[in-house]
Parts: structure tokens; C-alpha cells; sequence
């Protein structure tokens, strides 16, 4: 499964390259799900990791760029396309495991892929 776009931020988000997201909150379509921790923009790799404060078992989740709906600078808010539990039932964020292996990189990339009408 092509996976690729999933990792890419959309070009109508309203996400300019190199806006440091790191404590923006994040807002399901349901509801808020916590703070960006982590952030990252590189080609075919962005990526936002989330401290969910804790709701979801281990406390962060790895989301790819291609979920997020729109970034809101002023407002310092990331809305993701996805619902909360379709985020809390992600493959678990091992922050042991580097965010660049790519056994988990596909594994998360083909959860979201599989998400994405």
C-alpha cells in the first residue's frame, strides 16, 4: 500500500514549511486531544507527536502531516481529520523506536492510509 501522501502536509492546510508546531493543541473532528510534543517536516516524513495528557495508554500518539486538516498559527491549533478513537486505536507510539524506522513508519502510515476516504 502506498503510503507516501499520507506523510506529506496537505497544500490547504494552511501549514507553512518550517512553523515550529511544538505546543500547539491538537483538535480531533470530536473533540481536543492534547499538545503537539514533537514535530517534524520533512519530505515524505511529517509527522506531529501528541502528548494526549495521558487518555490514550502511554500518553503520545504519532500522527502523520497527511491527517491534519488545518493549522491555525494565531490561533496556535491543529485540527486532524480523525477522531478521537480512530487516534487512541493507532498503532501504539513506542518512543523507544525511532520515528524513521520504517517497519513503523509503514505500519503507521497504512493505519491512517486505510482512513482516508
Amino acid at each position: 500500500m502506498e503510503t507516501t501522501g499520507i506523510w506529506a502536509y496537505r497544500p490547504d492546510s494552511g501549514y507553512q514549511p518550517g512553523t515550529d508546531l511544538a505546543g500547539f493543541s491538537v483538535e480531533a473532528v470530536d473533540g481536543r486531544v492534547g499538545k503537539v510534543d514533537q514535530h517534524g517536516d520533512e519530505a515524505g516524513a511529517g509527522r506531529i507527536v501528541v502528548d494526549t495528557g495521558g487518555w490514550v495508554f502511554g500518553g503520545k500518539v504519532l500522527l502523520p502531516a497527511g491527517v491534519i486538516s488545518t493549522v491555525d498559527a494565531a490561533g496556535r491549533v491543529v485540527s486532524v481529520g480523525r477522531t478521537k478513537d480512530e487516534i487512541k486505536n493507532a498503532p501504539e507510539f513506542d518512543p523507544g523506536r525511532r520515528r524513521d524506522d520504517p517497519d513503523y513508519h509503514q505500519q503507521v502510515g497504512d493505519y491512517y492510509a486505510r482512513l482516508t476516504p
